[in-house]
């Protein structure tokens, strides 16, 4: 059934969700106008709305050059980043050993190869925190450089379309680094002189962001749980990730604004998914994560609308009648089929909090990753806003089963 309203709405929002400026970034003015958009948005529609701000960092990374004997070499700030004015020995590094060995203090510390397979999880990050990733941290705290260079690999299944790839992303970790391709770090490790110059201006800004909780129905017993992240990827446009699923929800809000069904429906839009700390996840379970008990199940849209394919749903930890529910409701969809479990977004946060979720993507998240994801390409002609719509309905009917 067409809905030409519906579908100039869902494109009107996903043009003002990536035209914000700068950015979406958690604590951005670009973000804080995103996060005003939704909750007036919704607020017409007689929800009941809710925003807290917490504290957090944005950052600004200005200009950063890297010489030697007068030759230049490319590379990039890394994100939340100290700024530095460095003349100093390079030290090279590939492994955990060597970097337990080196002697690098006060020097140029350049990393490579084995070391920078992955990005290092924030320090404090307390969802996902592999013990290797924090003897890398704690060895370089103890060893104490001057600053870090890292060169990376590609790796579109970690990082996405990112390439290089920031390893260190953390606002919590006060040694300044920068980053570049794995091929320029060869041609630093391999520069006939050892003494090179860094310099960075880049700073921390002190900031505010918030979440945005819309509530229908909150006197009710139990609730159903529908989120999706507002923020994006430092300065990506940020369209599939995750202007998408948050036009879902601004869709899904008014076909329920006359709900009067018997469990309580509350919508989030988080904000902070795509930030080191994952500052809006941690401050709504601090305010509510004892109130889970009550939510018959958890929805995360995430990276949905994508041209190629269809939508791709998953279940975790779901009881029988919640499954059989959600296959009554999308099995029947042209554009909707299940998919294979993806462990990467918001929902994983009610499963690790033993409240059954299901989560909302793309048939072709790994493609979509590899060449969209947190880089400038991610831009709204990649998303088709009738499957948004589609999802949208399909999640109305979800809801009304119960």
């Amino acid at each position: 059934m067409q809905d030409d309203s519906g579908l100039r709405k869902a494109e009107f929002y996903l043009r003002t969700l990536c035209s914000v400026l700068p950015n979406r970034r958690t604590g951005s003015a670009g973000n804080r106008a995103a996060t005003d958009f939704f909750a007036r948005t919704v607020a017409q529609w007689d929800y009941e709305i809710e925003t807290h701000p917490f504290d957090c960092l944005d950052f600004s990374e200005g200009t950063c050059s890297l010489t030697s004997d007068g030759h230049s070499f490319p590379v990039k700030v890394s994100p939340f980043s100290l700024g530095c004015d460095v003349t100093a020995e390079r030290v090279v590094v590939s492994t955990v050993e060597e970097l337990e060995h080196c002697e690098c203090r006060g020097k140029l510390l350049l990393m490579m190869e084995s070391l920078c397979a992955e990005q290092l999880m924030p320090k404090n990050f307390v969802f996902y925190n592999p013990d290797h990733h924090k003897q890398i941290y704690s060895l370089l705290e103890s060893q104490q450089p001057a600053a870090i260079i890292t060169a990376t690999e590609k790796k579109p299944e970690l990082v996405g379309a990112l390439y290089p790839f920031p390893l260190i992303e953390d606002g919590d970790f006060d040694i300044p680094s920068v980053y570049c391709t794995a091929e320029v770090g060869r041609e630093i490790a391999a520069h006939r002189n050892s003494v090179f110059s860094l310099k960075s201006d880049a700073r921390r800004i002190p900031s505010t962001a918030g979440n945005v909780i819309a509530r229908n129905n909150p006197g009710a017993c139990e609730k159903i749980i529908i989120c999706a992240h507002i923020d994006a990827y430092g300065n990506a446009p940020g369209a599939s990730d995750n202007a998408s699923g948050t036009v879902v929800e601004l869709l899904l809000a008014e076909m329920l604004a006359d709900y009067s069904g018997n469990v309580g429906i509350e919508i989030i839009a988080f904000n902070g998914e795509d930030y080191y700390s994952v500052g809006g996840q941690m401050d709504y379970l601090r305010r509510y994560g004892n109130d889970l008990s009550t939510t018959v199940v958890a929805i995360n849209i995430d990276d949905v609308g994508y041209v190629r394919g269809k939508t791709a749903y998953s279940l975790y930890e779901c009881p029988p009648e919640i499954q059989k529910r959600a296959r009554a409701a999308f099995r029947d969809l042209s554009g909707m089929m299940e998919g294979e479990p993806w462990y990467q977004g918001d929902h994983m946060i009610f499963v690790q909090n033993r409240i059954p979720a299901i989560a909302i993507t793309s048939e072709y998240i790994a493609e979509l990753m590899a060449n969209y994801t947190h880089s400038e390409k991610d831009v709204p002609e990649i998303v088709d806003c009738r499957k948004l719509l589609e999802v949208a309905h399909a999640l109305k009917r979800f809801i009304l089963s119960f």
